[in-house]
């Protein structure tokens, strides 16, 4: 019973750092939608995953004629995350890996699309972790 009482609080405590750390990497990505003297709204989402040598994949649409900006974080450095940006068909649209792992990038669509936008930890930099990812579009 001890065992199992010790095994319980372990993994409350772990998943409250788990969780702890998350948070901490949301500010992070705020502070981006903010950042070059441009702001960007959120859209009111937060994307995140914990990774560990995996892809996690979010679907989105973007609007016509809309100016976004993707912000992505996984901790201290701005450049962990790689994230992907693709059409319904598969075909890339955009990788900041292409960018150095640019932590935000902003664009403008001209058409109505939906998206799927796959988030990695550069694997050069980082195994595991909290990857966050927030999508601001200008007013």
């Amino acid at each position: 019973m001890k065992l199992f009482y010790t095994l319980l609080l372990s993994s409350i405590f772990v998943g409250g750092v788990k969780a702890q750390d998350c948070e901490s990497i949301v500010a992070n990505c705020e502070k981006q939608l903010q950042s070059d003297g441009k702001r960007f709204i959120s859209d009111g989402q937060v994307y995140t995953a914990f990774l560990d040598r995996e892809k996690a994949e979010f679907k989105t649409t973007f609007y016509g004629g809309t100016t976004y900006r993707i912000s992505a974080s996984a901790g201290e450095k701005d450049n962990f995350v790689i994230f992907t940006i693709k059409d319904p068909q598969g075909n890339i649209l955009f990788s900041n890996k292409n960018y150095s792992n640019a932590p935000f990038w902003d664009f403008k669509t001209i058409e109505t699309l939906p998206v799927t936008i796959e988030t990695e930890l550069d694997l050069d930099l980082k195994v595991t972790g909290c990857a966050v990812m927030l999508i601001g579009f200008k007013n």
